[in-house]
């Protein structure tokens, strides 16, 4: 098993555990609408209570999302967002904030294309972790190892589905945190019922010490809450890109106060996760 140095994600994650609370992680699409709005709101999201932040890297076959997340990824495509400027709206992040983890989520080929070697010497430092959802632990050589020799943590998705004879495989060379996908299918549909998502969590700790997330359904702050109490850290993308969509207009451009909407819809399930005590 690859170790690599300590970082933003472990550091964040001890952090949350001596303030007895789970964290909150939120998802946005790099570029939607456009990199000058997505800036703004990237810039604000840890005044506003984002404990650790997902950016989606926009591809345009993004198989595994949702309508929602999907249509952010073609806005974001079509206002010119690139690998490249996604790697530029981190930077400017980092300006300001050396501390709040930040996760890179996408494909594979946008990588390759730019190249593995390449891409890793620019956010090695810069960014905390990946989540690729087309390369299963089979496929590690490709990126996964190579991103943990790099200080990057590689983070896999665990499901339902995930057997007991498969998730050994799956957590070899996990690293940063586990992010358990609540239900089946595609994101931004139906919520799990708590009880079916605890016992999961339960089986999933029988083989891993790493702090578990949960994403997939998750809209208000009392979901929020309720998730929180048992999970390590609660992940919300759907819920947020679809007020950013409605906060658009006929040509997909940002109406007045778009990020502050947002932002503060951040605030409000950031209190949903920060009011439950945990041991």
């Amino acid at each position: 098993m690859t170790t690599i140095p300590e970082t933003r994600i472990a550091r964040r994650f001890a952090k949350l555990k001596s303030e007895g609370r789970a964290g909150f992680v939120t998802f946005l699409t790099a570029g939607d609408p456009d990199l000058d709005t997505a800036t703004e709101i990237m810039l604000g999201l840890p005044a506003a209570g984002a404990d650790l932040i997902e950016i989606g890297m926009p591809f345009s076959d993004p198989m595994a999302d949702g309508p929602a997340i999907q249509a952010s990824s073609l806005r974001a495509l079509k206002s010119g967002m690139t690998l490249e400027k996604t790697l530029k709206l981190v930077r400017k992040f980092r300006e300001t904030d050396d501390e709040t983890p930040v996760v890179l989520m996408g494909y594979y080929n946008p990588i390759y294309i730019y190249g593995v070697d390449k891409f890793l010497a620019e956010v090695s430092g810069m960014i905390d972790g990946l989540i690729m959802v087309d390369l299963p632990p089979e496929e590690e050589s490709e990126l996964c190892l190579p991103a943990m020799e790099a200080g990057i943590n590689f983070i896999y998705l665990t499901a339902p589905t995930s057997t007991n004879e498969r998730l050994p495989r799956v957590l070899e060379n996990a690293s940063g945190f586990v992010y358990y996908v609540s239900i089946t299918g595609i994101t931004g549909t139906q919520a799990a019922a708590i009880d079916s998502v605890k016992g999961h969590l339960d089986r999933i700790r029988s083989f891993t010490d790493l702090p578990l997330a949960v994403g997939f359904g998750i809209r208000t702050p009392e979901h929020a809450a309720e998730i929180a109490g048992v999970a390590d850290a609660v992940v919300v993308g759907s819920a947020l890109v679809d007020l950013l969509k409605a906060n658009l207009d006929e040509n997909n451009n940002a109406l007045p106060g778009l990020a502050d909407k947002v932002l503060g819809m951040v605030s409000e399930l950031a209190e949903g996760v920060r009011s439950v005590a945990k041991d």
